[in-house]
């Protein structure tokens, strides 16, 4: 069978494709369609931003992980991912308006040209008696009367297709919105979702003096589960401890995948004691759902995480009160992992909390 010939647009395409593979192996990196896409756009060279970003992890890791992909995509690719749909919409919505526009001008246009054929029949009907006459006059009204009658049909269905259409549009933007604020993996709010509702809370929260917490949570050993089993395993793991945080957080909270293996939990009205009662129900239900491999149904363990607990206080900012509850995430990590460190059981008199919580 003969080779198809490509067009030059598809070689190119094809060579940076392939050059990005080459690169994405080199800098060990997860083979996953958004780790491709990020060293597609690294090779083809359209975002300066990202390609010394990516320079610079390499430079300074020597090799561009999971959770610097999920940072890199989120901060240079899905912005413009939006942008361009929200164009591509917003075109069509002014279409749309256009289309509406010149259907209202013709209405404004046929009602006035009605307007002067009644003017006029009714000053020709009060200066005759001829019934011949009379009888035109009364057929012209009856065509005048049906043309500006089809005009607005016409106006109408034109009006509801329109409706329909822009109803279409914003929809479609709207999906486009949540897409862009959404982990692709676990379905969670994304990093970038969390910190503007973060911002969004504590600012809120601060002003009707009401309590907040913020819950940190990492998985333990995710690494060897990625090592081990693949990556393909490795999101399963992902959308496990997603899909359990859904279940336990029945609260008007934002739950979001803060990065790689870790994840957070925003809790305004909650108070310190509610969000460690909260991250325990959340690890303990981790470890009580054993992981089993789709391909073979083969069971590979159980799952623990590591949490850490801060409320907000007066005077704090979304640095300080990340600062303080990854603190205590870190604490539980080094001093055994699979538990919850609430920043009230670790502070001390000086109100600074020990070194083992330090990075």
């Amino acid at each position: 069978m003969a080779k198809r010939k490509g067009s030059s647009g598809d070689d190119r395409r094809l060579a940076i494709a392939e050059h990005a593979f080459e690169r994405l192996k080199a800098a060990d990196s997860p083979p996953t369609p958004r780790s491709f896409e990020v060293w597609f756009s690294v090779a083809n060279g359209d975002v300066p931003a990202l390609r010394d970003a990516v320079q610079s992890i390499v430079d300074t890791k020597g090799r561009v992980d999971e959770q610097d992909i999920e940072a890199l995509f989120e901060a240079h690719i899905a912005p413009r991912s939006f942008a361009a749909h929200a164009e591509r919409t917003s075109r069509g919505v002014l279409a749309e308006i256009d289309h509406v526009m010149e259907m209202i001008d013709l209405a404004l246009g046929s009602s006035a040209k009605y307007g002067e054929s009644l003017v006029s029949l009714t000053n020709d009907l009060s200066g005759t008696v001829d019934r011949n006459r009379i009888r035109d006059i009364v057929g012209a009204l009856v065509l005048a009367t049906r043309e500006a009658a089809a005009t607005n049909k016409t106006l109408d269905a034109r009006l509801k297709e329109t409706r329909n259409e822009i109803s279409t549009l914003r929809e479609t933007l709207e999906a486009v919105r949540i897409e862009a604020l959404t982990d692709a993996v676990t379905g969670l709010a994304n990093r970038k979702h969390f910190e503007e509702m973060l911002v969004k809370w504590i600012d809120q929260v601060s002003i009707v003096r009401q309590p907040m917490s913020l819950i940190m949570i990492d998985i333990d050993r995710f690494k060897h589960f990625n090592d081990t089993f693949g990556h393909l395993t490795g999101d399963q793991v992902l959308r496990l401890v997603g899909a359990t945080m859904r279940e336990k957080v029945k609260l008007k909270a934002t739950i979001a995948r803060f990065g790689g293996e870790e994840f957070a939990v925003i809790l305004p009205d909650t108070t310190l004691d509610g969000a460690r009662a909260l991250a325990e129900a959340i690890r303990l239900g981790i470890m009580g759902r054993e992981l089993i491999k789709r391909s073979t149904g083969e069971s590979l363990g159980r799952v623990t995480v590591s949490c850490g607990v801060a409320q907000l206080t007066r005077g704090d900012t979304v640095a300080t009160l990340l600062e303080r509850a990854d603190a205590c995430l870190l604490l539980a990590k080094r001093t055994g992992r699979n538990r919850t460190v609430v920043e009230s059981d670790v502070i001390q008199d000086d109100g600074e909390l020990p070194e083992q919580a330090v990075a």
